[in-house]
């Protein structure tokens, strides 16, 4: 099974941590619209198996219309059908989500819910530069969930400047009172072009520093054990509701990307569309990686050792062999032996301390 990931680059506002493409040009929106579905179109034959999960990522999504939607469902099903689409995802932001919006989409294929809430503070969401605050954030989950909505996810960001333990459990803590499904955390980068790395330069804001992020980490992890599944480095789920399509993601699926930006694999090369609307994305062609033994390695770990199931070394020894499972057990030896990772029924997966330091461990097990 595979999935289709749908990049909608439209945001009223830029947030000050956000890198991905993105344009307030939203006066483009329906020509955008008519190339997505051209895309589709033109690229059918990319996946030659059944797609089970459909993912509308941005930018903001929830900026477009029934009728946007309602184009490109039409494409989507005209292509591949309507049956075996398990998940249906819509990234939002809280402010567009209003009575008259959900209604106006009611009747579409949807059945989860992405919310970029990213904090229940409002100083810290003064400092993100979101458009909402906490109560009305607070609103739209609710509002959701009287809709009939029964899968909702949210984002939330931590080791933001000046953030505090107890600041950071209050978010987690109303987000655990709102009974949502699914919390994605990230911890927060300063990514080069943002406003928060331009403060950051400037001296403005100043980081948390390593220790606070650490208990950051664990407060995440302490506060959310007894209630979600902790399933992947930064995604947590209530029984039943792992997020599908970001997971095959991890497990090696298959997924088309369509939109300014959008990056698809079909386990032989990876391909990914340029970042712009002007004159338009798809003129200005893409980039494309055809992907040796050695990348499809290297893909295997980064991927399945940011679950917590972790690398299953049978299926590394059935796709690529003894000297690469013999490899990959030799580099991970100093990570077992100072209990970053944990090695036993045939799994190599970080441990808690070694989750924290996941980037750096990864690195070893490539090649």
């Amino acid at each position: 099974m595979a999935g289709i990931y749908i990049h909608i680059p439209f945001c009223k506002q830029r947030c000050s941590y956000c890198d991905f493409f993105s344009s307030t040009e939203i006066n483009q929106k329906e020509k955008y619209v008519e190339l997505l579905c051209d895309e589709l179109k033109e690229r059918s034959d990319y996946l030659h198996e059944p797609i089970d999960s459909i993912y509308f990522g941005g930018g903001t999504p929830s900026l477009l219309s029934y009728n946007d939607f309602k184009k490109i469902f039409y494409t989507l099903y005209l292509i591949y059908g309507e049956s075996n689409n398990r998940e249906i995802t819509l990234e939002a932001n809280p402010d567009d989500l209003t009575p008259e919006y959900l209604n106006s989409i009611k009747h579409l294929p949807f059945n989860r819910f992405s919310l970029g809430i990213q904090s229940f503070n409002d100083h810290e969401l003064k400092l993100l530069n979101r458009r909402h605050d906490a109560q009305s954030a607070i609103r739209a989950v609710e509002l959701l969930q009287k809709s009939g909505y029964g899968n909702i996810s949210i984002d939330l960001m931590y080791g933001l400047p000046g953030q505090t333990v107890e600041i950071w459990k209050s978010t987690l803590l109303q987000a655990i009172d709102l009974h949502v499904q699914h919390i994605s955390a990230y911890h927060l980068s300063y990514e080069e072009g943002t406003l928060l790395y331009k403060q950051l330069m400037n001296g403005s804001i100043i980081p948390v520093d390593e220790k606070m992020s650490n208990r950051l980490f664990d407060t995440l992890i302490d506060t959310l054990v007894e209630e979600f599944e902790h399933y992947e480095i930064s995604n947590f789920a209530r029984p039943g509701f792992k997020s599908h399509h970001n997971s095959s993601y991890w497990n090696g699926a298959h997924y088309l990307g369509v939109g300014a930006s959008a990056h698809s694999y079909n386990g032989h090369s990876r391909q990914w569309n340029s970042k712009s609307l002007t004159p338009d994305y798809r003129s200005l062609g893409f980039e494309f990686e055809i992907i040796d033994e050695k990348t499809k390695y290297n893909d295997f770990i980064i991927t399945r050792l940011r679950t917590m199931k972790g690398v299953d070394l049978n299926e590394l020894t059935s796709i690529f062999g003894e000297s690469l499972r013999t490899y990959c057990i030799q580099q991970a030896q100093k990570y077992i032996s100072n209990g970053l990772l944990y090695y036993g029924g045939n799994f190599l997966r970080l441990t808690r301390k070694g989750i924290f330091i996941s980037d750096g461990i990864i690195r070893d097990l490539m090649k």
